[in-house]
Protein backbone atom coordinates (compact mmCIF):
# COMPACT_ATOMS: atom_id res chain seq x y z
CA UNK A 1 0.00 0.00 0.00
CA UNK A 2 1.26 3.46 -0.91
CA UNK A 3 0.50 6.51 1.23
CA UNK A 4 0.95 10.10 0.12
CA UNK A 5 2.39 12.19 2.95
CA UNK A 6 2.83 15.93 3.10
CA UNK A 7 4.48 18.65 5.14
CA UNK A 8 2.65 21.87 4.30
CA UNK A 9 4.37 24.99 5.62
CA UNK A 10 4.23 28.70 5.00
CA UNK A 11 7.33 28.62 2.78
CA UNK A 12 7.50 25.11 1.32
CA UNK A 13 5.11 22.24 0.67
CA UNK A 14 6.86 18.87 0.61
CA UNK A 15 5.19 15.72 -0.65
CA UNK A 16 6.44 12.14 -0.71
CA UNK A 17 5.17 8.57 -1.06
CA UNK A 18 5.63 5.83 1.54
CA UNK A 19 5.22 2.16 0.62
CA UNK A 20 3.92 0.38 3.73
CA UNK A 21 4.81 -3.06 2.40
CA UNK A 22 8.51 -2.49 3.01
CA UNK A 23 7.84 -2.06 6.74
CA UNK A 24 10.18 0.94 6.87
CA UNK A 25 9.38 4.62 6.59
CA UNK A 26 11.51 5.69 3.66
CA UNK A 27 10.05 8.39 1.41
CA UNK A 28 10.25 8.14 -2.36
CA UNK A 29 9.68 10.83 -4.98
CA UNK A 30 10.18 13.60 -2.42
CA UNK A 31 9.25 16.87 -4.12
CA UNK A 32 9.39 20.40 -2.74
CA UNK A 33 7.04 23.14 -3.95
CA UNK A 34 7.18 26.84 -3.07
CA UNK A 35 3.89 27.32 -1.27
CA UNK A 36 3.39 30.93 -2.35
CA UNK A 37 3.63 29.88 -6.01
CA UNK A 38 0.51 27.72 -5.71
CA UNK A 39 -3.12 28.80 -5.36
CA UNK A 40 -4.23 25.85 -3.21
CA UNK A 41 -3.09 22.60 -1.64
CA UNK A 42 -5.51 20.72 -3.91
CA UNK A 43 -3.57 22.07 -6.92
CA UNK A 44 -0.22 20.93 -5.48
CA UNK A 45 -1.46 17.45 -4.57
CA UNK A 46 -3.12 16.96 -7.97
CA UNK A 47 0.07 17.98 -9.77
CA UNK A 48 2.19 15.69 -7.61
CA UNK A 49 -0.09 12.65 -7.96
CA UNK A 50 -0.21 13.05 -11.72
CA UNK A 51 3.56 12.56 -11.75
CA UNK A 52 4.43 10.41 -8.77
CA UNK A 53 1.29 9.18 -7.04
CA UNK A 54 0.89 5.88 -8.81
CA UNK A 55 -1.72 3.87 -6.96
CA UNK A 56 -1.93 6.09 -3.86
CA UNK A 57 -5.42 5.83 -2.36
CA UNK A 58 -4.57 7.28 1.03
CA UNK A 59 -3.01 10.59 2.04
CA UNK A 60 -1.99 12.13 5.36
CA UNK A 61 -0.95 15.77 5.34
CA UNK A 62 0.60 17.86 8.10
CA UNK A 63 -0.68 21.42 7.74
CA UNK A 64 0.53 24.56 9.53
CA UNK A 65 -2.67 25.68 11.23
CA UNK A 66 -5.49 24.49 13.48
CA UNK A 67 -7.57 21.55 12.20
CA UNK A 68 -11.33 21.42 12.80
CA UNK A 69 -13.87 19.12 11.13
CA UNK A 70 -11.20 17.92 8.70
CA UNK A 71 -10.62 21.50 7.55
CA UNK A 72 -7.82 24.02 8.04
CA UNK A 73 -7.31 27.67 7.22
CA UNK A 74 -3.54 27.84 7.03
CA UNK A 75 -1.96 30.42 9.32
CA UNK A 76 0.74 31.83 7.04
CA UNK A 77 -0.83 31.04 3.65
CA UNK A 78 -4.16 32.12 2.08
CA UNK A 79 -5.32 28.50 1.74
CA UNK A 80 -8.51 26.78 2.79
CA UNK A 81 -7.76 23.06 3.06
CA UNK A 82 -10.50 20.42 3.15
CA UNK A 83 -9.74 16.72 3.49
CA UNK A 84 -13.16 15.88 2.03
CA UNK A 85 -12.60 18.11 -1.02
CA UNK A 86 -9.21 16.49 -1.71
CA UNK A 87 -10.75 13.03 -1.35
CA UNK A 88 -13.58 13.87 -3.75
CA UNK A 89 -11.54 15.87 -6.26
CA UNK A 90 -8.71 13.33 -6.55
CA UNK A 91 -10.75 10.17 -5.90
CA UNK A 92 -8.77 9.14 -2.86
CA UNK A 93 -10.16 6.63 -0.37
CA UNK A 94 -9.15 8.59 2.73
CA UNK A 95 -7.34 11.82 3.52
CA UNK A 96 -6.24 12.73 7.04
CA UNK A 97 -5.20 16.24 8.10
CA UNK A 98 -2.87 16.78 11.03
CA UNK A 99 -1.49 19.95 12.53
CA UNK A 100 2.11 20.19 11.29
CA UNK A 101 3.66 19.96 14.78
CA UNK A 102 1.37 17.11 15.75
CA UNK A 103 2.61 15.37 12.58
CA UNK A 104 6.20 16.07 13.57
CA UNK A 105 5.57 14.56 17.02
CA UNK A 106 4.25 11.41 15.35
CA UNK A 107 7.53 11.23 13.42
CA UNK A 108 9.92 11.39 16.38
CA UNK A 109 9.90 7.60 17.08
CA UNK A 110 11.03 6.99 13.48
CA UNK A 111 14.21 9.05 13.90
CA UNK A 112 17.61 7.39 14.00
CA UNK A 113 19.94 8.23 16.90
CA UNK A 114 22.18 10.34 14.66
CA UNK A 115 19.16 12.43 13.61
CA UNK A 116 19.08 14.02 17.08
CA UNK A 117 21.63 16.35 18.65
CA UNK A 118 21.54 16.51 22.44
CA UNK A 119 21.69 19.95 24.04
CA UNK A 120 20.96 18.59 27.52
CA UNK A 121 21.16 14.97 28.61
CA UNK A 122 18.63 15.33 31.41
CA UNK A 123 17.95 12.47 33.81
CA UNK A 124 19.27 9.06 32.74
CA UNK A 125 15.90 7.49 33.58
CA UNK A 126 13.84 10.24 31.93
CA UNK A 127 10.26 9.28 31.19
CA UNK A 128 6.89 10.99 30.98
CA UNK A 129 5.26 13.44 28.60
CA UNK A 130 7.13 15.02 25.69
CA UNK A 131 6.83 18.29 23.81
CA UNK A 132 8.10 19.69 20.54
CA UNK A 133 8.67 23.24 19.33
CA UNK A 134 9.70 24.33 15.84
CA UNK A 135 10.58 27.77 14.51
CA UNK A 136 10.43 28.33 10.76
CA UNK A 137 8.09 30.61 8.83
CA UNK A 138 6.00 30.50 12.01
CA UNK A 139 6.30 28.93 15.45
CA UNK A 140 4.70 25.55 16.01
CA UNK A 141 4.23 23.73 19.30
CA UNK A 142 2.78 20.35 20.22
CA UNK A 143 2.79 17.80 23.00
CA UNK A 144 2.76 14.03 23.38
CA UNK A 145 1.11 12.29 26.33
CA UNK A 146 2.81 9.18 27.68
CA UNK A 147 0.02 6.75 26.82
CA UNK A 148 1.50 3.56 28.28
CA UNK A 149 4.96 2.10 28.90
CA UNK A 150 5.85 2.21 25.19
CA UNK A 151 3.60 4.62 23.33
CA UNK A 152 2.94 8.35 23.10
CA UNK A 153 -0.20 10.11 21.88
CA UNK A 154 0.70 13.39 20.14
CA UNK A 155 -1.69 16.31 20.26
CA UNK A 156 -1.76 19.71 18.57
CA UNK A 157 -1.61 23.15 20.14
CA UNK A 158 -1.45 26.71 18.86
CA UNK A 159 0.87 27.78 21.68
CA UNK A 160 3.11 29.78 19.35
CA UNK A 161 0.36 32.40 19.22
CA UNK A 162 0.24 32.91 22.99
CA UNK A 163 1.37 36.24 24.48
CA UNK A 164 5.04 37.17 24.35
CA UNK A 165 6.42 38.08 27.81
CA UNK A 166 9.24 40.67 27.92
CA UNK A 167 11.76 40.22 30.74
CA UNK A 168 13.78 43.46 30.84
CA UNK A 169 13.79 47.07 29.60
CA UNK A 170 15.14 46.27 26.13
CA UNK A 171 12.54 43.57 25.63
CA UNK A 172 9.76 45.90 26.83
CA UNK A 173 10.90 48.41 24.21
CA UNK A 174 10.81 45.63 21.60
CA UNK A 175 7.33 44.63 22.78
CA UNK A 176 6.06 48.22 22.43
CA UNK A 177 7.64 48.48 18.97
CA UNK A 178 5.82 45.32 17.82
CA UNK A 179 2.56 46.21 19.56
CA UNK A 180 2.41 49.45 17.57
CA UNK A 181 2.75 47.42 14.37
CA UNK A 182 0.67 44.33 15.07
CA UNK A 183 -1.46 44.96 18.16
CA UNK A 184 -1.18 41.50 19.67
CA UNK A 185 2.43 40.34 20.13
CA UNK A 186 2.78 36.56 20.13
CA UNK A 187 5.87 34.42 20.57
CA UNK A 188 5.67 33.67 16.84
CA UNK A 189 6.28 37.36 16.13
CA UNK A 190 9.79 36.84 17.57
CA UNK A 191 10.65 33.14 17.42
CA UNK A 192 10.42 32.56 13.66
CA UNK A 193 12.27 33.57 10.51
CA UNK A 194 10.21 36.77 10.17
CA UNK A 195 10.69 37.26 13.93
CA UNK A 196 14.48 37.39 13.57
CA UNK A 197 14.03 40.09 10.93
CA UNK A 198 11.72 42.05 13.26
CA UNK A 199 14.31 41.85 16.06
CA UNK A 200 17.07 43.03 13.72
CA UNK A 201 15.03 45.97 12.43
CA UNK A 202 14.08 46.99 15.97
CA UNK A 203 17.73 46.95 17.06
CA UNK A 204 18.72 49.11 14.09
CA UNK A 205 16.22 51.71 15.24
CA UNK A 206 16.99 51.28 18.94
CA UNK A 207 20.75 51.78 18.43
CA UNK A 208 20.21 54.45 15.77
CA UNK A 209 22.33 52.41 13.40
CA UNK A 210 22.65 54.08 10.00
CA UNK A 211 24.26 51.28 7.96
CA UNK A 212 21.88 48.34 7.83
CA UNK A 213 22.99 45.00 6.47
CA UNK A 214 21.93 44.30 2.89
CA UNK A 215 19.12 41.74 3.23
CA UNK A 216 18.35 39.09 0.65
CA UNK A 217 14.80 39.86 -0.47
CA UNK A 218 13.89 36.16 -0.68
CA UNK A 219 15.30 35.19 2.73
CA UNK A 220 16.31 38.15 4.91
CA UNK A 221 16.43 36.00 8.05
CA UNK A 222 19.12 33.80 6.48
CA UNK A 223 21.21 36.90 5.69
CA UNK A 224 21.02 38.07 9.31
CA UNK A 225 21.81 34.63 10.71
CA UNK A 226 24.79 34.15 8.39
CA UNK A 227 26.20 37.56 9.29
CA UNK A 228 25.80 36.73 12.99
CA UNK A 229 27.47 33.32 12.65
CA UNK A 230 30.34 34.94 10.75
CA UNK A 231 30.54 37.73 13.37
CA UNK A 232 30.53 40.28 10.55
CA UNK A 233 27.69 42.52 11.77
CA UNK A 234 27.27 43.51 15.46
CA UNK A 235 23.54 44.20 15.07
CA UNK A 236 23.04 40.76 13.51
CA UNK A 237 24.96 39.14 16.35
CA UNK A 238 22.79 40.89 18.93
CA UNK A 239 19.63 40.01 17.00
CA UNK A 240 20.49 36.31 16.82
CA UNK A 241 21.49 36.25 20.50
CA UNK A 242 18.10 37.76 21.44
CA UNK A 243 16.33 35.33 19.13
CA UNK A 244 18.04 32.35 20.77
CA UNK A 245 17.24 33.64 24.24
CA UNK A 246 13.57 34.01 23.27
CA UNK A 247 13.61 30.53 21.72
CA UNK A 248 15.01 29.06 24.94
CA UNK A 249 12.56 30.96 27.14
CA UNK A 250 9.49 29.84 25.20
CA UNK A 251 10.78 26.27 24.97
CA UNK A 252 11.04 26.30 28.77
CA UNK A 253 7.49 27.65 29.01
CA UNK A 254 6.25 24.84 26.78
CA UNK A 255 8.20 22.21 28.69
CA UNK A 256 6.69 23.35 32.00
CA UNK A 257 3.14 23.44 30.66
CA UNK A 258 3.45 19.87 29.40
CA UNK A 259 5.72 18.72 32.26
CA UNK A 260 7.83 17.20 29.50
CA UNK A 261 10.04 14.99 31.66
CA UNK A 262 10.21 12.48 28.80
CA UNK A 263 11.96 14.89 26.46
CA UNK A 264 11.88 18.28 24.78
CA UNK A 265 12.44 18.31 21.02
CA UNK A 266 13.39 21.28 18.83
CA UNK A 267 12.38 20.90 15.20
CA UNK A 268 11.95 23.21 12.24
CA UNK A 269 14.31 24.49 9.62
CA UNK A 270 16.11 27.14 11.67
CA UNK A 271 17.58 25.14 14.56
CA UNK A 272 20.00 22.92 12.58
CA UNK A 273 21.35 26.00 10.75
CA UNK A 274 22.24 27.79 13.99
CA UNK A 275 23.23 24.73 15.99
CA UNK A 276 26.58 26.18 17.03
CA UNK A 277 24.79 29.14 18.64
CA UNK A 278 22.22 26.91 20.33
CA UNK A 279 25.15 25.14 22.00
CA UNK A 280 26.83 28.27 23.43
CA UNK A 281 24.76 28.26 26.63
CA UNK A 282 22.35 31.12 25.90
CA UNK A 283 19.47 28.84 24.88
CA UNK A 284 19.71 26.60 27.95
CA UNK A 285 20.19 29.57 30.27
CA UNK A 286 16.85 31.00 29.13
CA UNK A 287 15.27 27.52 29.13
CA UNK A 288 16.26 26.99 32.79
CA UNK A 289 15.42 30.49 34.02
CA UNK A 290 12.08 29.62 35.63
CA UNK A 291 12.75 30.30 39.31
CA UNK A 292 11.84 27.38 41.54
CA UNK A 293 11.18 25.12 38.54
CA UNK A 294 14.79 25.22 37.31
CA UNK A 295 15.68 21.79 38.83
CA UNK A 296 12.72 20.22 37.01
CA UNK A 297 13.84 21.69 33.69
CA UNK A 298 17.40 20.51 34.25
CA UNK A 299 16.11 16.92 34.43
CA UNK A 300 14.46 17.10 30.99
CA UNK A 301 16.39 15.81 27.94
CA UNK A 302 16.57 18.53 25.28
CA UNK A 303 17.33 17.49 21.70
CA UNK A 304 17.51 19.19 18.30
CA UNK A 305 16.01 17.28 15.37
CA UNK A 306 18.48 17.23 12.47
CA UNK A 307 16.44 15.13 9.99
CA UNK A 308 14.05 17.46 8.16
CA UNK A 309 12.00 14.48 6.94
CA UNK A 310 10.53 13.99 10.43
CA UNK A 311 7.45 15.95 9.33
CA UNK A 312 6.94 13.36 6.55
CA UNK A 313 7.62 10.31 8.72
CA UNK A 314 4.90 11.47 11.11
CA UNK A 315 1.99 11.47 8.66
CA UNK A 316 3.19 8.11 7.39
CA UNK A 317 3.18 6.64 10.89
CA UNK A 318 -0.22 8.19 11.67
CA UNK A 319 -1.81 6.78 8.50
CA UNK A 320 -0.36 3.34 9.16
CA UNK A 321 -1.80 3.44 12.69
CA UNK A 322 -5.26 4.29 11.35
CA UNK A 323 -5.11 1.54 8.73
Amino acid sequence: MKILTGDIGGTNTRLAVFDTETGQLQPSSLTVFRSNNCSSLDEVVAHYLSRHGGVCKYACLGVAGPIKDRRCKTTNLPWQVSAADIEHGLRLTKVWLLNDLEAMAWGIPALADDALHTLQEGSPDAQGNQCIIAAGTGLGEAGAIKWDSEHYRPFATEGGHSDFAPRNALEFALFEHLAQRFGHVSWERLVSGPGLVEIYQFLLKHHQHTEPLYLDFDDPAATIAEAALEDSCPISVEALDLFISFYGAETGNLALKHQATGGVFIGGGIAPKILSKLQDGRFLQAFHDKGRMEPLLQRMPVKVILDNKVALYGPGRYAMAQL
